[in-house]
């Protein structure tokens, strides 16, 4: 369909083939492999950066699916206008239309003459955003909108979050260059500062925690105790009012 548009236009047109693995979550690979097969692409036609038409209405539907699933300013941020591309990071990543709606989009599309694909898993339940959509269109209270400018604000929040924690990281975390150890002297009381930090923290050392996992940790560090996350033994020492937590990685388990 895209192809006969297209070409109706003079516009020119590659149809990309990708394999995607069915284990896991089938839609996070899927995004996976769209942008790697997009980086690729731009490479190799020397191009830049590359526009997505994600919009307003994604933006809500995202918000809502986060905040379903307890996550934190991070999850609920918006995305960005423009940022490196996922798993091409050489490559710009540019969303042009996140201030207009779907209904202006489709209204736009029927202006033209056009008549917008649906893709199956946007009705199928077995997804979440699916499942999302369906409750958003029986809910005429909500304003996809409105949503979107709360996702917006939460943004401008993260980035502000953001600076915070960065200056923190850089005065108060260390780590040897071969990642076997590292501590991080809390300064900051605010515990999304010194979640985030511990975030960052073991994202340098090449792991991802989930958010609930980190935020165990967390309080086990802040009560003086001890844990194991990521093959990292985690202790607080030192007195509460100036705390160092030490990260170790742990040597191979022995058999028997």
């Amino acid at each position: 369909m895209v192809a006969g548009v297209c070409a109706n236009r003079g516009i020119a047109h590659q149809t990309i083939p990708v394999s995607v693995s069915q284990d896991g979550n089938l839609s996070a690979n899927a995004r996976k492999e769209r942008y790697r097969a997009l980086g690729d692409w731009a490479r190799r036609e020397g191009i830049a950066a590359v526009a997505t038409a994600h919009h307003a209405d994604d933006l809500a539907e995202t918000l809502l699916m986060r905040l379903n699933r307890g996550s934190g300013l991070k999850g609920l941020a918006a995305m960005r206008a423009s940022r490196p591309m996922p798993m091409a990071a050489d490559i710009g990543l540019v969303r042009p239309l996140l201030q207009w709606s779907r209904a202006e989009l489709a209204a736009i599309c029927d202006a033209e003459g056009l008549t917008p694909v649906i893709d199956p898993s946007n009705t199928d339940p077995r997804y979440d955003r699916a499942r999302i959509r369906a409750a958003m269109a029986q809910a005429n209270w909500l304003d996809p909108m409105r949503l979107a400018g709360s996702a917006r604000h939460l943004r401008d929040a993260f980035d502000a979050l953001e600076a915070v924690v960065d200056a923190e990281f850089s005065a108060r975390v260390s780590l040897t260059a071969d990642g076997e150890t590292a501590a991080y002297n809390p300064q900051s009381q605010a515990r999304a500062v010194r979640y985030r930090v511990l975030e960052k923290l073991f994202a340098q050392l090449g792991s991802a925690p989930r958010g609930g996992e980190i935020e165990r940790l967390l309080g086990t560090l802040e009560s003086g105790g001890v844990a194991t996350l990521a093959g990292y033994r985690c202790a607080a020492h030192g007195p509460a009012n100036a705390p160092e937590w030490r990260l170790t990685r742990e040597g191979p388990r022995k058999s028997g």
